[in-house]
């Protein structure tokens, strides 16, 4: 990226702007799954589907030609970890738990990515990294509060979507070795809706009418939307500085599901997020420095 056209005051805005507009997303996926009882299978397909639709200029541009690979079994995989994620964060929303709720749990990801990049990637993992991981799980830990005896299937949704993701990260990492950007992109656009399709199928594929139909219309909108946000600060900004703005969409959940959804957290749930933020921020600022450090002078 050249660095002269590097404006991060506007990578930082369009960051958040992709926080709030994935959080409008999932409170209509919350409404849709939970109040409106779409099954969230069906959901996930046609949330996807819709957003495929947004991408279908870049899929006809490039071809199918651009899939070839060396590497089939791990594009494969990573599909597959992707689906479950979205199986399961959708899953969390049809449960009731409330969307900040969700996402704070999901926001355990980087941690899972740095536990894997340590055992199956063999990277060394500095001390420092530990110490975010420890603070971050601590973090969820009081989110979960298995202590309490309430630990449900439910409960585990958010925790799994954050694994599979963390492993689609791990594989998607191991690819850009020698993988252009192009093909990593077109596996996933091609292969992640018919995918979610046969789980839609495996649960009684549901057509949506009516007010669903609308909603999942507007989600899908609003989901290419903060996709294109998302484009729009890496390119506007360096991604070390712009990715801890990520971690505000938290606060942009806790807004809409308090303002739209009437759910706001209470008492040690914000000591519970406030760790996970805490310890999200650390490993970001630890990178940082390992890459400054590595840095010539």
């Amino acid at each position: 990226m050249n660095q002269t056209n590097l404006n991060p005051v506007k990578g930082a805005m369009f960051m958040v702007l992709a926080g709030v507009a994935f959080a409008a997303a999932n409170a209509i996926t919350w409404t849709v799954t939970y109040k409106m009882g779409f099954k969230p299978q069906s959901d996930a397909f046609w949330q996807y589907a819709i957003a495929t639709l947004f991408s279908l200029p870049f899929i006809l541009r490039h071809g199918l030609a651009s899939m070839r690979t060396r590497h089939p079994v791990l594009h494969g995989l990573r599909i597959l970890l992707s689906v479950l994620g979205v199986q399961a964060f959708t899953q969390a929303f049809a449960s009731g738990m409330a969307p900040w709720h969700v996402v704070a749990l999901v926001m355990t990801s980087p941690f899972f990515v740095l536990i894997g990049a340590a055992v199956f990637l063999g990277e060394r993992v500095a001390p420092n990294r530990w110490l975010a991981a420890l603070i971050g799980f601590s973090g969820a830990m009081i989110l979960l509060r298995p202590w309490e005896g309430d630990l449900t299937l439910a409960t585990l949704y958010p925790l799994a979507a954050a694994i599979c993701w963390g492993g689609a990260s791990l594989i998607t990492k191991r690819l850009t070795r020698d993988e252009s950007q192009v093909a990593i992109t077109m596996w996933l656009l091609v292969l992640l809706t018919p995918i979610n399709g046969l789980f839609s199928l495996h649960a009684g594929f549901e057509i949506p009418t009516g007010e669903i139909l609308w909603l999942l219309i507007l989600g899908g909108v609003i989901m290419y939307a903060a996709q294109h946000f998302l484009t729009l600060a890496y390119s506007a900004a360096d991604a070390g500085f712009v990715q801890p703005f990520d971690d505000l969409k938290l606060f942009s959940n806790i807004a809409v599901s308090w303002i739209v959804l009437n759910f706001a957290p209470e008492g040690s749930y914000w000591l519970g997020m406030a760790l996970i933020l805490a310890g999200s921020g650390y490993l970001l600022w630890s990178e940082r420095q390992n890459q400054n450090a590595l840095q010539p002078a």
